[in-house]
This record gives structure tokens, C-alpha cells and sequence, in this order.
């Protein structure tokens, strides 16, 4: 199945500002953080097409997953 996979911010250095990415059937979104190397402890927002998800959604052909890291300041 093929997945638009969206970085944001840091998660970008490095790595792609948006993928189109073939995964197999039953992909979560767990499985693309861990193969993109993402600190999980930095994650934000985690988006499926727009929507609040976590790590055990699993995607679906078509999707779109945005992937955020936290956000600092003050």
C-alpha cells in the first residue's frame, strides 16, 4: 500500500520533507516511527489524514502521516 509520510521540523534533518512510501498491509504507525529512526521520547503530533492518532493505528492505502516532534519555547 502506498502512504504519504510527512515530516515536520527537526524530524526533517536528515531525512525527507514528504515520502511517498510503500508499506505492506497491516503497517502501524509504531513500525514507520521505529524504521525512520524518529527519538521516540521527542515525539508531538502524530496525524493520519488530519486526526490525532498513536502508535497503534495502523495505516491504510491512500493515508497520509504526519509526523510532529515536540514543540519548545517560551
Amino acid at each position: 500500500m502506498k502512504v504519504c509520510v510527512k515530516l515536520f521540523a527537526t524530524f526533517r534533518n536528515g531525512r525527507f520533507k514528504e515520502k511517498l512510501c510503500e508499506y505492506e498491509a497491516g503497517t502501524m504507525v509504531s513500525q514507520v516511527i521505529k524504521e525512520l529512526d524518529l527519538p521516540e521520547d521527542q515525539l508531538g503530533a502524530v496525524l493520519i489524514n488530519a486526526r490525532h492518532v498513536e502508535g497503534d493505528q495502523e495505516l491504510k492505502d491512500g493515508d497520509s502521516l504526519s509526523i510532529f516532534p515536540l514543540v519548545g519555547g517560551g
